[in-house]
């Protein structure tokens, strides 16, 4: 055990070195192909799907693409698209289905792609780390992080690596595309990294918190769903995500002066956003923010700490922004409660059920 979380910490901080890779392979690769399929017949409708991590990088997948492309964009579980596709799938439309998979063989996902290939016959683009993978090989268009791939069983490297290819999906689509715009994410990272990496081993470090939530609106609902799984997955510590307004609709009752409220503040609703924070920092929780900026200082004065992001960058552009600070909370408290984040309790890093699901 002496190494225990030794990958973790490892993958967690090469993330501006792999992001900057994956930006690379996907213009050189996947970006094109994804045009040409687009380009060829726009379809009816988007689901993206995973299970996991992977399932709240649809959700973020999807919102970014309906807000910049326009077209409508779901997110599903990979196993419902498996177990009760008649929920699912639209009769008649033309979807195309983005599957999202670690490792291109998760039985969920790769049976999620055979049902939809059976039932409605659609295009598939997968978004993975393996691009030799079951996925990968049978898609129509795949997107691929393969030097994201990590030998610990949580998430870290490889998600926000997918994230940034769903960012770039979303923008090649939309025709917002700008390799210098997005190819600016891996130093930004790295200075919000340098800035931020001492406060989040503070909080993750302090034993006094026992409640962790985090809100977040829109496509960042997805990320802060993700930083939730990783501070369950590597600490085995209670956290909850919610929608931020939602969180006063009967979830509030949890809060005490041992929790930790985490925002993620987006710029279209950051003042009823900023609102919800305070409330709760007025019923005793503690508020760590994460923000763009705070240029009008609402956050001053009674938010515990605040991660400025001060990219530059669009807002779509920016989302993933918000996890690696997050990721290095959930390491450091699990680290501080003697756990291994590199090999969370009763996980593996690929669930293989065996055979078909059906």
């Amino acid at each position: 055990m002496n190494n225990r979380g030794a990958h973790t910490i490892a993958e967690i901080l090469s993330q501006p070195t792999v992001w900057a890779d994956t930006l690379d392979a996907a213009l050189r690769d996947g970006l094109p192909a994804l045009r040409a399929l687009w380009q060829a017949r726009a379809p009816d409708q988007v689901i993206f799907t995973g299970c996991g991590s992977t399932h709240y990088l649809a959700m973020t997948g999807a919102a970014l693409f309906q807000a910049l492309v326009g077209a409508p964009a779901v997110a599903r579980p990979a196993s419902e698209l498996a177990l009760l596709p008649d929920l699912a799938f639209v009769p008649n439309a033309d979807t195309l289905l983005v599957a999202v998979s670690r490792s291109g063989t998760t039985s969920e996902t790769v049976e999620a792609v055979r049902v939809f290939r059976e039932r409605v016959g659609g295009r598939v683009v997968t978004v993975t780390c393996d691009s030799a993978s079951t996925l990968a090989q049978q898609a129509d268009v795949s997107l691929a992080a393969d030097t994201a791939q990590e030998q610990s069983v949580a998430q870290t490297r490889s998600f926000s690596s997918m994230a940034v290819l769903c960012q770039a999906l979303a923008a090649e689509l939309s025709g917002r595309a700008d390799p210098a715009l997005l190819g600016r994410l891996p130093g930004i990272l790295q200075g919000l990294i340098d800035a931020y990496h001492a406060t989040a081993r503070a909080l993750g470090e302090d034993a006094s918190l026992e409640r962790f939530y985090f809100l977040g609106s829109g496509w960042l609902f997805g990320i802060a769903s993700e930083a939730m799984l990783k501070m369950k997955e590597m600490s085995l510590s209670y956290s909850e995500a919610f929608h931020v307004l939602e969180f006063r609709h009967g979830p509030m009752s949890m809060v005490n002066d041992q929790t930790l409220v985490v925002g993620l503040l987006s710029d279209g609703a950051r003042r009823q956003e900023t609102a919800v924070l305070r409330d709760m920092h007025g019923h005793g929780a503690r508020i760590l923010a994460l923000v763009e900026d705070d240029p009008d200082g609402a956050l001053a004065g009674w938010a515990e700490a605040v991660v400025r992001l001060q990219s530059g960058l669009p807002e779509w552009a920016r989302a993933i922004l918000y996890l690696p600070v997050l990721q290095l909370l959930a390491y450091y408290r699990a680290m501080a409660r003697g756990q291994n984040p590199d090999r969370p309790a009763k996980l593996e890093a690929v669930v293989s059920l065996g055979g078909r699901l059906l």
